[in-house]
């Protein structure tokens, strides 16, 4: 196999992957970037390399830029991020560690958060912001936190796990005497069906 045809096979299998990622169809994304549904099939199995203006309207069509999409601007594929190294913010009683390296085209973030007794992570006027679509999926690693979404309480307890719409209104509470920690990963710009 050419150097040429492994590299079309890398693209095209990156096309598709952030393609079902977003939650397009072939169609969809033909709709999306201008280019024909039969080109986008062509370029995802490996059988052809798009022009770079093709490859550009692909691009869009993902929500990159050009050099996004072919990892031009990424020096590293593998980031280990090391215990402690994470960029840390402090509020009040609330401690959050982004966890995931801030990377072009980035699609999910992972943090750890720790909560004081009777802190949190907001307030109904002070809510996190996140797109529109975005999907968050909560794990308690000690202590209890509840999560308040839409005037709901939902109390999560050690080895509890939630998943929410993250564009909505939400914090988490500390309604314990013991200190909380829980991770947390946002999935940003999810489509809903």
């Amino acid at each position: 196999m050419s150097a040429l045809a492994t590299e079309n096979g890398a693209l095209g299998a990156r096309v598709n992957a952030l393609r079902y990622s977003l939650g397009l169809s072939l169609r969809e994304l033909s709709e999306r970037s201008g280019v024909s549904a039969p080109m986008l099939s062509q370029v995802e199995r490996g059988e052809t390399s798009p022009t770079l203006a093709v490859a550009g309207r692909i691009a869009a069509g993902l929500d990159l830029s050009l050099s996004q999409l072919l990892r031009l601007d990424e020096a590293e594929h593998v980031i280990v991020v090391r215990a402690g190294d994470g960029r840390v913010r402090k509020r009040g009683g609330h401690r959050v560690e982004e966890l995931t390296p801030p990377l072009p085209g980035q699609r999910a973030d992972v943090s750890r958060h720790s909560l004081a007794p009777g802190a949190s992570t907001g307030g109904p006027a002070d809510p996190p912001m996140h797109e529109p679509g975005a999907r968050e999926t909560a794990l308690v690693l000690s202590g209890e936190a509840t999560l308040v979404i839409d005037g709901e309480e939902h109390t999560l307890r050690e080895g509890d796990s939630v998943t929410f719409d993250a564009d909505l209104a939400h914090h988490f509470e500390n309604q314990g005497d013991d200190e909380a920690e829980f991770m947390a990963v946002v999935a940003a710009g999810l489509r809903r069906s």
